[in-house]
């Protein structure tokens, strides 16, 4: 049997790969937009697993592997023997000799490396605590379409050290562009996380890390599993905001992203995320389409 291939961090993919993802994507969105069947996956499925909760990941992928012409068959951790202790192990060896490609939304990235183990089909990760890769597919998808390519660019992330934080790391090495990225002190990136330190850059005041930069991004200071730690995390982030001045100092035709759930007046003015330089709804969209052009190259090869 040939080796599967899996996505379950951004740096599983090299950039050949990536480019061709990013081009097919363009082509598969063009088509639906005009209409025009894309049924590469048809008798094909998909299955859905979720231990966390969800709105664009599960929408994005049901929609999108029906588009296809395929099929989604979405479990719940909670509704299944996996809520009920069933081996990580067990399951996959079942789940990937019903279905023909696996996507896992969890907590440790451990659970989703133990059933890639052990699947006979293709995982992709649907977010863990550690990376969030599908996500920045949608946005660099989303800044190609909107500016061109992003090699040599300068992407500014502010606040958290988190999933997405980690999973852009990985992106600038693979893609060569500039990674500044400001956090408050105690909520640093850890050293380990960084392969590549020619991309990485660290500033502890966010203005500086903003400036000049072609992308502004963040998310929310308290992200899932970490409720616990919101009043503190409030107070810690309090400069972090993204606002009409620290836009202000990025270029001109800078563009925000916000991967969504936002909270607005904490990590983001409603100004900034509703103001003509914001583009997270063409980021919520596009996980559509690009996850549609990850499907078919996981199952398929390229087109």
């Amino acid at each position: 049997m040939a080796k599967v291939k899996h996505f379950l961090k951004f740096s599983d993919l090299n950039i050949d790969e990536l480019s061709y993802i990013f081009k097919r994507a363009a082509i598969i969105k063009a088509n639906y937009k005009n209409y025009k069947r894309t049924w590469t996956l048809e008798d094909r499925t998909l299955v859905m697993i979720f231990e966390k909760a969800s709105t664009r990941t599960r929408l994005s992928f049901e929609a999108g592997m029906n588009q296809m012409g395929g099929s989604a068959v979405y479990l719940n951790t909670r509704d299944s023997q996996l809520g009920r202790g069933e081996p990580v192990e067990d399951a996959a060896q079942v789940i990937s000799r019903m279905s023909d490609v696996v996507m896992i939304r969890t907590f440790e990235q451990d659970i989703i490396e133990r059933f890639a183990k052990n699947s006979r089909v293709p995982v992709i990760n649907g977010l863990t605590n550690e990376y969030h890769p599908c996500q920045i597919l949608a946005d660099i998808f989303t800044f190609i379409e909107k500016r061109g390519p992003i090699e040599g660019k300068r992407v500014a992330w502010i606040g958290d050290s988190n999933n997405v934080c980690k999973t852009w790391i990985q992106a600038a090495e693979l893609l060569n562009f500039e990674l500044n990225v400001s956090t408050p002190k105690g909520y640093e990136i850890e050293p380990n996380d960084i392969d590549n330190k020619n991309n990485f850059f660290h500033y502890e005041d966010p203005m500086d890390a903003a400036k000049d930069a072609d992308i502004l991004t963040t998310d929310v200071w308290t992200s899932m599993g970490f409720e616990s730690e919101n009043k503190e995390r409030l107070k810690d982030f309090a400069s972090w905001q993204v606002d009409k001045e620290m836009m202000g100092v990025a270029k001109k035709d800078v563009l925000f992203m916000h991967c969504l759930p936002a909270h607005r007046g904490e990590e983001v003015t409603g100004e900034v995320i509703d103001g003509p330089q914001s583009v997270v709804w063409e980021e919520a969209e596009n996980r559509l389409h690009v996850q549609k052009a990850l499907l078919e190259y996981l199952l398929l090869g390229k087109q």
